[in-house]
């Protein structure tokens, strides 16, 4: 299947990269990623970090590029389509693509602080190259695995976020990537870049939904994140794409001295969804605080791999991901915490705790602690299991169903993750969505 993308990429280069050839540097970068993808190729369960993760859906078809200037348009869908995903409050500033494109007339733009940019990647190439050229791809590296090539490669469009020093954004920036009937057989390259200033408080939301339950396609996206000394970023990531199409997600965090990064993730679509996410504390005094909640039912496989990288002393980080698995679904959870000889009183903990709701789901999990300084508190640990019959007995004995109780108690084993996005309107609508599911209502 390689020789397919080999074609696809020469004729896309060819076209200076899907449209105007863009800055000198671009085209040169994309040509090394590309190599890069061509000498590994795609990774198999024979690799370790893959060996979760059966990728045959995803690797055996050659999936059709969307490119800005490439072919027709697609038919937009009208702004109540939207509603059910922007949490609330559609005047949050953010940007719309659909199918991959920059959707203009769908986003959001209002006045921002002075300096402050949101941008499509396409406008920002022409508006900020410099700022580009010294950012893009510098930080999740083509090198990190054979899909983050693949999307240097082929980056369509996606978003760039300047925040200058300082400013404190009063709402979130809700990126909103939709995909309609019209995607099915696409391969969706978004790349994202958020750069945040010393000092400077910002929210930001990645949503990833659709439209068309049936849709089969790829979406392959990066996220690049640079957090400025003193900065305070809270970052959620919510993916609930069509349990028929294909989600690969890829998110590099650098953290500067004194910064403060709070992540949620969570997963909800996807017939196959893997996210990556990558930490570095850069420098001394940095805290990150990552939480996960997947959803998983039917034949569903949702996989999580963070990395955690301690490089610089006093440095705290703490993790938690939840699971609730039902039907014949599938999870992976894989947590590294890397603490370098330099990154002396370390304070890192870990937790993956994950809920079955069938006979039928099975999870692997895998916490690691790779630990090469002496002064550090480090801990780590997972579980697997089912709802307690005590706790099934005490609300059955006060006239609650059972299939009511099973909501109620698995809904309290994912509150723990929920009530920690620090946004309320975001995690109202995240309660609600989740009750949604547990009920079987979506």
């Amino acid at each position: 299947m390689i020789e397919g993308y080999i074609e696809q990429f020469e004729g896309f280069a060819g076209n200076g990269g899907g449209g105007p050839l863009g800055p000198g540097w671009l085209l040169p970068r994309r040509r090394a990623a590309f190599e890069r993808f061509a000498r590994e190729g795609f990774p198999t369960t024979k690799h370790e970090e893959w060996r979760f993760t059966p990728l045959g859906p995803i690797t055996r078809t050659v999936w059709m590029p969307v490119h800005p200037g490439a072919g027709p348009a697609p038919a937009l869908p009208v702004s109540s389509e939207l509603a059910p995903f922007t949490f609330g409050h559609p005047e949050w500033p953010g940007l719309v693509f659909v199918n991959g494109r920059f959707a203009a007339e769908l986003s959001s733009r209002p006045a921002l602080p002075q300096g402050t940019r949101v941008l499509s990647l396409g406008e920002a190439l022409v508006e900020v190259p410099d700022q580009l050229e010294r950012e893009l791809t510098q930080h999740a590296s083509p090198d990190a695995t054979p899909f983050t090539a693949l999307n240097a490669a082929f980056m369509g469009e996606g978003a760039v976020v300047l925040v200058p020093p300082g400013v404190d954004l009063p709402d979130p920036i809700h990126l909103l990537y939709v995909t309609t009937a019209g995607a099915g057989g696409a391969g969706l390259y978004p790349r994202n870049l958020l750069v945040v200033g010393d000092g400077a408080r910002v929210r930001l939301v990645e949503s990833y939904v659709t439209l068309a339950p049936e849709s089969t396609h790829l979406t392959n996206v990066v996220t690049e994140v640079v957090v400025g000394r003193n900065a305070w970023v809270e970052h959620s990531r919510i993916q609930r794409e069509s349990e028929a199409a294909y989600h690969l997600g890829f998110t590099q965090v650098d953290q500067a001295g004194d910064s403060h990064y709070r992540s949620f993730s969570l997963a909800m679509g996807g017939a196959i969804a893997r996210h990556n996410l990558h930490t570095r504390l850069g420098a001394p005094n940095v805290e990150t605080l990552l939480y996960g909640l997947y959803l998983t039912r039917g034949e569903q496989l949702v996989d999580n791999h963070t990395t955690i990288l301690h490089e610089q002393p006093n440095c705290r980080s703490w993790e938690v991901y939840k699971g609730v698995l039902d039907g014949r679904s599938r999870a992976v959870f894989n947590g590294k915490v890397l603490v370098r000889p330099e990154a002396q009183k370390t304070d890192a903990k870990q937790t993956n705790r994950n809920l079955l709701l069938s006979d039928g789901a099975r999870v692997d999990t895998k916490p690691q602690l790779e630990i090469f300084a002496d002064d550090v508190k480090c801990t780590h640990g997972a579980t697997v299991g089912r709802l307690d019959e005590a706790s099934y007995f005490y609300l059955q004995s006060r006239g609650i169903p059972r299939p009511q109780a099973q909501r109620l108690l698995t809904y309290a084993f994912a509150g723990e993750v929920l009530r920690e996005v620090a946004t309320q309107p975001l995690r109202a609508e995240l309660d609600r969505l989740v009750l949604e599911r547990l009920s079987g209502e979506s």
